[in-house]
């Protein structure tokens, strides 16, 4: 059963990269010392701990529904998988293929050690973001915790900011200083091969996704991609409605401004101190109005953190009081001629050579990728996604389809008479009454998956029979993924189907519009047929899948 018209290839492309599972699967310029006048900024680990904060928080909010004991795709099958494939052992092959902490933890409570890794993650950014303090060791639990997730998460982790907060994370582990946790540490600036590899990770993102567009969807060539990307993003929010609706001109100034900002702004890190400080401004600007248009989970505010590279102490400078600058001026300086340097900071030392030279060897295939006419995006080309490559929206859907869950409690679904009611999603499009939800930085998973399922099929996506099963159940962990439940107080439903719909934004002051319809939808035909608890017993089965049991 064909889902729609999209092509599943190239619209899953867009955002989310593919992952295979065995068997399938700073003071102003007069105060700074001289030599320090374009010294990059101070160390803030709280810029990219914000993110994290917001990753580990959805992490802890939905792993247990999504991956858990009796998750969607529970990651202990998953675990089991990998060990299988490696002829039954967790050596060096399983723990390269999927380097996670898990494989050493109790798998007999996997809820908890799912609950245990994200509060540990969310505790210790929450430290680091309040505070302003962190050292390498903390930055390095942070990075591994999240890797650990991350490498179980299978397709509701498959998404290219989260190698991307990888990446940017384990940079963060060299911006700070070995062992001491004070805000601005005493003879530990920001190493030029950190900056560098911060510039080089915002160069490779945005150069990437200016590439991918390029190289793919002729709508991007022709300039009239914007015409259909707010409506067909796959969390439009309120704003997107209106945008949506904006001139064809402005659609194609917006396609122009984005060339511009992703394929000409980046080599602006390559001439000269003025060059890299309005990169870093365009850069941000440009985040900002992504966030504005849409909901693109963390990615946008995440793409901040190594823009900030581009900024020095004196350009940042008017943005601190003058007592602030002095003293980072006076950390900024060197010791003393002779005077020997501490072992925490001959350690840093050694440790950020070895990152400019890894950083060098991880990105060969990186840079061929980015040269190669058949470019991939937000793909690892290493397991611990050190280096990465990246891109969005390489391809534009020019229609957009979603998938509606209906359930009935009629006996016979055939029945022209039953009544079926719809489940309604935390932010999806689903009911044409409800306003788009904002809710940027955070992330729902399952509205996200849904999203590239409505251009694929239910053989494709199996996870979405696993989903109805649940709901036949009214299991209460996967029903708080959901903003409503037409069953709650009453008997579960007996049959559950799934409807596939063409949806479009009404026009903004028309009928639909005036009735407080915000979306008019079009039925296309079944998405999958409807299906009972008894009889997906032996589907459940063969998928080693704990059947659903009523609440």
């Amino acid at each position: 059963m064909q889902a729609g018209k999209r092509s599943s290839t190239s619209a899953a492309s867009t955002l989310a990269p593919s992952a295979a599972a065995p068997g399938g699967r700073g003071p102003s310029r007069s105060q700074l010392h001289p030599e320090h006048r374009e010294a990059p900024g101070r160390s803030r680990p709280e810029e990219d701990a914000a993110p994290r904060v917001v990753a580990f928080l959805v992490a802890f909010h939905q792993n247990k529904q999504l991956i858990g004991e009796k998750g969607l795709l529970p990651c202990k099958l998953y675990l089991q998988d990998v060990k299988k494939y490696f002829k039954g052992k967790v050596g060096l092959d399983a723990l390269s293929y999927a380097p996670t902490l898990i494989w050493f933890l109790d798998w007999s409570a996997m809820d908890s050690t799912l609950d245990c890794l994200a509060l540990a993650g969310l505790a210790v950014a929450a430290f680091v973001l309040l505070t302003g303090c962190a050292n390498m060791v903390l930055m390095f639990l942070l990075w591994l915790l999240y890797l650990s997730l991350v490498n179980v998460g299978q397709i509701w982790y498959s998404f290219g900011w989260e190698s991307q907060l990888l990446e940017t994370g384990f940079l963060g582990i060299f911006l700070c200083p070995l062992w001491s946790l004070s805000r601005l540490p005493q003879g530990s600036p920001p190493s030029r091969i950190v900056i560098w590899s911060f510039r080089w990770l915002i160069f490779r993102i945005m150069l990437g996704a200016g590439l991918i567009k390029i190289r793919g969807d002729r709508c991007w060539r022709e300039l009239t991609c914007m015409d259909y990307h707010y409506e067909t993003q796959p969390v439009p929010n309120p704003i997107s409605y209106f945008m949506h609706r904006s001139p064809w001109w402005f659609h194609r100034l917006e396609t122009l401004v984005n060339h511009f900002i992703e394929l000409l702004v980046p080599f602006f890190l390559l001439l000269g101190r003025r060059m890299a400080i309005l990169h870093g401004l365009l850069q941000i600007l440009f985040q900002v109005l992504l966030i504005i248009s849409g909901n693109l989970s963390f990615l946008n505010w995440l793409t901040m953190v190594p823009s900030l590279a581009c900024f020095d102490d004196a350009s940042l400078g008017l943005l601190f009081g003058w007592r602030l600058r002095e003293r980072a001026a006076r950390l900024q300086r060197p010791g003393t001629q002779g005077q020997s340097l501490a072992l925490g900071s001959c350690v840093r030392r050694v440790l950020n050579i070895s990152l400019g030279l890894l950083i060098t060897y991880l990105s060969i295939p990186v840079v061929l990728n980015l040269l190669s006419s058949r470019q991939v995006m937000n793909t690892s080309f290493n397991s611990l996604r050190i280096v990465n490559t990246y891109g969005a929206f390489g391809s534009i859907t020019k229609e957009r389809t979603e998938v509606i869950l209906q359930g009935t409690s009629s006996l016979d679904p055939n029945d022209p008479t039953a009544v079926w009611e719809e489940f309604e999603f935390k932010c999806k499009p689903g009911d044409l009454r409800r306003r788009p939800c904002l809710i940027s930085p955070y992330h729902y998973r399952l509205d996200w998956l849904m999203w590239f399922a409505a251009f694929q099929t239910y053989e494709q996506n199996e996870w979405i029979i696993h989903l109805a099963g649940k709901l036949l159940a009214q299991e209460e962990e996967t029903l708080s993924l959901l903003a409503t439940n037409p069953f709650a107080g009453r008997e579960p439903p007996r049959w559950i189907r799934g409807e596939h719909f063409r949806y479009k934004f009404s026009q903004p002051g028309g009928k639909h519009a005036r009735d407080g319809k915000w979306w008019i939808r079009k039925r296309i035909g079944p998405y999958f047929p409807p299906v009972n608890l008894q009889g997906l017993r032996k589907f459940f089965e063969d998928r080693n899948w704990p059947y659903p049991v009523q609440d």
